[in-house]
């Protein structure tokens, strides 16, 4: 099996200043020297202190911890949201995992702030909640579709930057993914939705649409990406042309946020000792 290496963290890390996503590869695998197979066995070698660092996540809530992590997804269309909340986020117990899906705001959603409905689905302490898309697509598409002005775009990075500094401040563990595929791998991966019957209906003929506007997404998430990474929290940039890796890179950015936390079990709040001999001492269940 071929480990990751220690520094992948920081090598997918956006780096300060403008961001040129032209200059990043989409079909690497950085810090991984291994193949598709060894790299799904790295994976699933992780599960076993995934889950063990998530069961003592949850336990610290009953001790009164407010710490919880938030996992934001965005990518273009098919670049493999669902393929990391399947095999990667699937590591974990679904008990303590809080998944939201942002998709177009409702009459009421839109009659508020766009931050109002992210303050709605942030998760409770204690849990790892994922944002499948997220306030990030009010500077996205919003930027390209020209739903909002440009001074109200330009006013939002900044709202961003302050709302993820307050979630840090509360406790929050925030990491932000950009899943980076090129536009061959998109096409090849809408064809490949169109061939087979069975995954028509993941196919939506507005995605070509979308697709079309491909350089000006491009220019929006770069803006993005260079005005709202920040230390507290910072985005990075997941190649996704290969899915095992795209999988196994998200995994490897949440086990070290798990790590750095240097969660502990609660310590009992009754005497031990005491309740063992009570249990010993029990009569027999008639």
């Amino acid at each position: 099996m071929c480990p990751m290496t220690d520094d992948l963290t920081a090598r997918l890390r956006v780096p300060a200043g403008p961001v040129d996503l032209t200059a990043i590869e989409t079909d690497a695998a950085p810090g991984f020297d291994g193949k598709k197979a060894d790299g799904k066995k790295a994976l699933a070698a992780m599960g076993a202190e995934l889950s063990d660092l998530q069961e003592r996540l949850w336990a610290e809530r009953t001790a009164g911890s407010e710490r919880r992590v938030l996992l934001v997804l965005q990518g273009m269309d098919t670049s493999g949201k669902g393929g990391v909340l399947r095999h990667t986020i699937g590591l974990v117990d679904p008990q303590g995992v809080r998944i939201t899906s942002f998709k177009a705001p409702t009459e009421e959603e839109r009659a508020h702030d766009f931050l109002w409905r992210i303050e709605k689905g942030l998760p409770s302490a204690g849990y790892i909640g994922v944002f499948d898309r997220s306030h990030y697509e009010d500077v996205l598409i919003a930027r390209v579709r020209g739903f909002a002005d440009p001074a109200e775009i330009d006013r939002r990075y900044g709202a961003i930057n302050d709302f993820e500094a307050r979630l840090a401040a509360e406790g929050f563990s925030i990491i932000k993914c950009m899943l980076h595929i090129s536009a061959d791998e998109q096409k090849a991966r809408l064809a490949e939705r169109l061939d087979n019957p069975e995954k028509h209906w993941k196919y939506n003929p507005g995605d070509l649409d979308e697709r079309a506007l491909w350089p000006a997404y491009r220019e929006a998430y770069e803006i993005a990406l260079e005005r709202t990474s920040t230390d507290v929290a910072p985005w990075h940039v997941i190649p996704s042309d290969k899915k095992w890796f795209r999988n196994l890179a998200v995994g490897h950015l949440l086990l070290q946020t798990l790590r750095g936390l240097d969660l502990r079990w609660p310590e009992a709040d009754f005497d031990v000792e005491v309740e063992r001999q009570r249990l010993a001492e029990e009569p027999p269940v008639q």
